[in-house]
């Protein structure tokens, strides 16, 4: 086996890895209730931007359709965490009253019955 097989084989490999490693990012953005305030919307725009780069690069500068369409797959689930964040935070604003108090609302965003502690 030559080194360029390896290369190959070892690329392939981390790629196919690389996609599904989207997945549960994705699936766990859809399923925040605060918004999904972890996510970076700077970091996901400069791998989509490295993603549609390199896809650019390989398909012009390279002709190499295959590292082309991955990156283009790679830029997509990016996307794809972009918009769901934006969704996500869209609706964690418009579901946050702006006069009740950050403290009455619970992590699921329902409000939390305002009762006076025992023995006051």
């Amino acid at each position: 086996m030559t080194l360029a097989e390896i290369s190959l084989g070892t690329f392939s490999a981390f790629s196919g890895l690389r996609l599904v490693s989207y997945f549960p990012q994705i699936w766990r953005v859809a399923r925040d209730g605060n918004g999904a305030s972890a996510i970076s919307y700077s970091t996901w725009l400069m791998w989509t931007g490295s993603h549609v780069s390199t896809g650019c690069y390989a398909a012009i500068n390279l002709g190499d359709r295959l590292l082309a369409a991955c990156s283009g797959l790679y830029a997509i689930c990016c996307i794809v965490v972009i918009v769901i964040t934006a969704i996500k935070r869209r609706r964690h604003t418009g579901l946050m009253s702006a006069d009740a108090p950050p403290a009455l609302w619970s992590s699921s965003l329902r409000p939390v019955a305002n009762t006076p502690a025992k023995g006051t």
